[in-house]
């Protein structure tokens, strides 16, 4: 009776922090998914850098790691730019094979990256687009606007400069609501008008 009692002991204290850790997963999961923006740029950039010094090893690696980021974001996506992030997604694996035989040009690899980094700014905005006032979220539009930007040297004819225009406007607008009041409130609309044609954009060149 006294060893089954002790073994009883043994498993509740075992289930307590199982148990707890389980109930802390979607948590932790939950924090990785804010961040996952923020990772797939740092990996594709360091897979451009790491192309850029030779590290072939080094370039698989990022790359393979920021593609496959960047195609659970994909997947996770509800919005109207899923397709052209899985596009994107498959425009960087099909690198892969060059990638790891070492025949990967740096600007082929520069071009993909800053594409599939437009397409993930432009998801990024239209998810905080989705609900609730603009005011509180200009950080994280101002960020995802420019990282869009980023990639706009790439594009062929007038594209770059048309983009450019759009995201300086939507720049201008977000600028008026970080001072917040009623001015503010009253640019609002303006504002999302203006981060829509940015969308609309992105979509028309990817």
């Amino acid at each position: 009776m006294k060893k089954i009692a002790i073994s009883l002991a043994v498993l509740l204290t075992l289930s307590g922090p199982l148990s707890a850790t389980a109930a802390t997963q979607p948590a932790t999961t939950s924090s990785v998914v804010q961040i996952s923006a923020e990772s797939i740029v740092s990996l594709l950039d360091k897979a451009v850098a790491s192309n850029a010094k030779g590290d072939k090893a080094e370039t698989v690696k990022a790359l393979q790691e920021g593609t496959t980021a960047l195609e659970t974001e994909a997947k996770s996506s509800t919005g109207s730019l899923k397709d052209k992030l899985l596009g994107q997604v498959g425009n960087l694996k099909k690198l892969l094979p060059l990638a790891q035989s070492g025949l990967l040009k740096g600007d082929v690899l520069q071009k993909a990256v800053s594409l599939a980094k437009m397409a993930l700014g432009a998801n990024q905005v239209e998810k905080l687009m989705g609900g609730g006032n603009l005011v509180s979220k200009v950080s994280g539009l101002t960020s995802n606007l420019n990282l869009i930007k980023s990639g706009l040297s790439v594009l062929a004819g007038n594209s770059a400069s048309q983009g450019n225009s759009l995201i300086t406007s939507a720049l201008g607008g977000l600028s008026k609501l970080s001072k917040g009041g009623p001015l503010a409130k009253a640019a609002e609309p303006a504002v999302k008008g203006q981060l829509d044609s940015v969308l609309g954009f992105v979509k028309g060149v990817l």
